[in-house]
């Protein structure tokens, strides 16, 4: 058995081709969009439809195995990497997307100066400025 079939049985989730062929696409190819995943998924698997790669990416999201980032102004990503608290740096000009591993400690970011009395258990931060290949370019014109 596959880590992919040992999750989805593990979150009570039928283990599908589609299933499969789209954690596959993340694993692969982190943060991208829903456009490119049903590209990635029908190259493998040409008779899924688009319905059913959206579906898919609400089911995995929904169970926990598959992480929907969608920084201000961009499209909407998917990862696999869950159960951490990462975050992400995005390019202001290509729109490029990494992960960031949480600043300092053990989740520093988790404890807010003023937490209103909420329980806390996930913050997002996202990191914006230019990536290595665009301010290359920026220097180069």
């Amino acid at each position: 058995m596959s880590d992919f079939e040992a999750q989805l049985r593990a979150a009570s989730l039928r283990v599908t081709r589609p299933r499969l062929a789209v954690l596959t696409a993340l694993r692969d190819h982190p943060h991208v969009d829903t456009e490119t995943v049903i590209e990635l998924v029908r190259t493998a698997h040409p008779g899924v439809s688009h319905q059913t790669v959206y579906d898919v990416l609400r089911a995995l999201t929904d169970a926990g195995l598959v992480r929907r980032i969608q920084p201000a102004g961009a499209l909407a990503r998917y990862e696999s990497r869950v159960g951490d608290n990462h975050h992400h740096v995005v390019c202001r000009s290509c729109g490029a997307i990494a992960d960031v591993e949480c600043a300092v400690g053990h989740a520093p970011c988790l404890t807010a100066s003023d937490d209103h009395g909420f329980v806390v258990d996930e913050a997002e931060v996202v990191y914006w400025g230019t990536c290595p290949a665009c301010a290359a370019e920026r220097t180069r014109q």
